[in-house]
């Protein structure tokens, strides 16, 4: 990557913290007696996934789905690759699909394909990020942390190239234009 100084914070880490609380509350109050299967897409979605999931108090297990959407790219690749399946039974089971952003719905849409085809008895979304205005296909997810407007952003889970999954916080690269991400 050319541009190496730091990345510009967008969110901070207590303002994401306490977003979770409040996603997580609400996934508990829907779920509430019910047992579910966590589904996270990965990579992105692996550290929202880990805090998210730290925080339910229903019976929880969870299971990954791994999906090629931007490689080494600030654009998503048309369509999402499954690189990964699924390893449960999901045959009348709750499924929450937990992903890190929800872009131009095309990696959603196609999660939610695979997971059908498996016959949960309910299928629901939960993504860290949300910008709509990219969106294709008019696909929403039902608990979303952040609206966020049509920038690249890195940190929390969220990469460019493999970089900056670690920052505890959701940045921009400095210089960079905004892109679809």
């Amino acid at each position: 990557m050319k541009n190496q100084s730091q990345p510009i914070e967008l969110l901070s880490a207590d303002r994401i913290a306490e977003r979770l609380h409040a996603l997580a509350q609400d996934i508990n109050q829907h779920y509430e007696h019910r047992d579910i299967l966590l589904v996270s897409i990965l990579d992105g979605a692996i550290i929202f996934t880990a805090d998210l999931l730290r925080l339910l108090k229903v019976p929880t297990q969870l299971d990954c789905l791994r999906i090629s959407s931007y490689g080494d790219s600030t654009s998503p690749e048309s369509p999402p690759r499954i690189t990964g399946s699924l390893k449960s039974d999901l045959r009348g089971r709750h499924v929450l699909l937990v992903d890190d952003i929800l872009d131009t719905g095309k990696t959603m849409e196609q999660a939610i394909n695979e997971i059908a085809a498996l016959q949960p008895e309910s299928v629901r979304t939960c993504v860290f990020l949300d910008k709509a205005q990219r969106r294709s296909n008019g696909l929403q997810a039902d608990w979303v942390g952040f609206s966020i407007p049509n920038e690249f952003v890195v940190g929390y889970g969220l990469d460019y190239a493999g970089r900056y999954r670690e920052l505890p916080y959701l940045a921009k690269l400095p210089g960079e234009a905004s892109t679809v991400h």
